[in-house]
């Protein structure tokens, strides 16, 4: 499948992406402000279709040096199954602020297999946490 990915908020779907976030467990309950507010306060990818359909969503915060945290992974019925997650995922790990931060983390319940398959590691005894680490303290 041919898609795009953009940082452009002016192309989000918001009302798509409001629906897909408060139809998963993460995000039920989330109300219409909050999803704004999330919005407008994180960096935002879109994939979109060749079409310029949204057709996934993930959101991303970071200092750009020590901590970045990958949020709100979501793609779009009926895209999912088809490894447009990984490729969002890979996408946003390949970004400049993101390769240099020492610490790349985001929860999780039921996707480890998937985040691991990108480099990801279980943190502790947590059964959310994972990570990428790229510093190692002695």
């Amino acid at each position: 499948m041919e898609f795009q990915i953009s940082t452009d908020k002016n192309k989000l779907d918001i009302k798509k992406v409001h629906q897909e976030i408060t139809s998963t467990y993460w995000g039920k309950g989330r109300t219409w402000e909050e999803t704004l507010m999330t919005i407008g306060k994180s960096i935002c990818f879109g994939m979109y279709s060749k079409e310029d359909e949204q057709i996934a969503y993930a959101r991303m915060m970071t200092d750009g040096l020590v901590f970045a945290y990958i949020m709100d992974v979501v793609v779009f019925d009926p895209n999912k199954g088809k490894g447009l997650g990984k490729e969002l995922v890979q996408h946003i790990l390949n970004q400049s602020e993101v390769k240099k931060v020492n610490t790349v983390a985001l929860k999780t319940l039921d996707a480890h297999s998937f985040y691991e398959s990108l480099g990801f590691k279980k943190v502790g005894d947590s059964k959310m946490w994972m990570s990428i680490e790229r510093v190692k303290y002695d």
